[in-house]
């Protein structure tokens, strides 16, 4: 059975767009690269107004070759910056921890830091969420070699919420993602930009929603 949406999700298109003052045109101002990726409803299908816009994805980007610097965790946020402390051996190469090395395609020395995913809520609930992010790191993929996401309970705390509800959120956040081939490594969700897995996150909603015609 189709679910009930404002619209069928395979009119959704996904706008990627790179932000920066327009002063910063030295060669390290582009580092952390911050990028969204905006879903929305094409203008050629039907959809009401007010319910076009689908949802929004944060994310950076970050040199490993980069000796990086306080104002790096405003971008990329504490845990990011000490995670790639942790895992870059060696900052003139960008090269990983050899664990991670050997787990990781061979790609750009950069990482893609998944920062936050929002959909608007008549469009939460079909598994959208996970297609969507698996598609914008796809589009990604030919600039960076690993995307990571850090999972929190704190991330889901919201006023009036128990700890119960944010830790539960949170599962099922780390689960979505690892359905979309993100693995935990030392508390941190990876994954390897050129996975199958982030290809194969668009089938279900393929197999719902491609035209078909009626059999005779």
């Amino acid at each position: 059975m189709v679910p009930d949406l404002p619209a069928n999700p395979l009119s959704i298109e996904l706008t990627l767009t790179h932000s920066r003052f327009w002063w910063q045109i030295d060669d390290e101002d582009e580092q952390p690269e911050q990028w969204d990726a905006s879903a929305d409803v094409s203008e050629l299908d039907i959809c009401p107004v007010d319910l076009r816009h689908v949802g929004t994805i944060s994310l950076v980007i970050a040199d490993l070759t980069k000796e990086r610097n306080l104002l790096d965790s405003v971008v990329l946020g504490e845990w990011a910056l000490e995670f790639i402390a942790e895992t870059v051996i060696d900052p003139d190469q960008g090269k990983l921890h050899p664990e991670l090395d050997a787990q990781i395609s061979q790609g750009p020395p950069r990482m893609v830091i998944l920062r936050r995913v929002e959909l608007v809520e008549p469009w939460r609930g079909h598994g959208l969420g996970a297609a969507l992010i698996a598609s914008a790191l796809r589009i990604l993929s030919p600039n960076a070699r690993l995307a990571a996401c850090r999972v929190s309970p704190l991330d889901f705390a919201r006023p009036g919420s128990d700890r119960i509800a944010a830790e539960l959120s949170s599962l099922r956040a780390g689960n979505m993602l690892e359905r979309i081939g993100f693995q935990r490594w030392r508390g941190v969700h990876l994954v390897d930009l050129r996975d199958a897995a982030l290809v194969d996150a668009r089938m279900d909603l393929l197999d719902q929603w491609w035209p078909r015609q009626d059999e005779d």
